[in-house]
């Protein structure tokens, strides 16, 4: 456990800065989820723009990397093309 107080505060930090990733993570991929549950290349591309928002926001965040974020996009981007 820490000795000092700034390290006290840094620990709480640490936490609220946890939560709320992990909260921003969560809503990510349940939006990725349900964006790879659609049927239809129309839907797909309905709600294409949505999901790119959604995970473009995750990086500006710092939840995920930037690659990371690209990758994604591109994968899901085949979606609109092949349902």
């Amino acid at each position: 456990m820490p000795n000092h107080k700034s390290a006290w505060k840094s620990l709480r930090q640490d936490a609220k800065r946890r939560e709320r990733n992990r909260t921003h993570r969560s809503f990510m991929r349940k939006a990725v989820k349900a964006f790879k549950a659609v049927e239809t290349a129309e839907e797909a591309k309905d709600k294409f723009p949505g999901i790119v928002s959604t995970i473009d926001k995750s990086v500006k965040k710092g939840i995920i990397h930037h690659r990371t974020a690209a990758r994604m996009k591109s994968r899901l981007s085949r979606k609109t093309i092949e349902s």
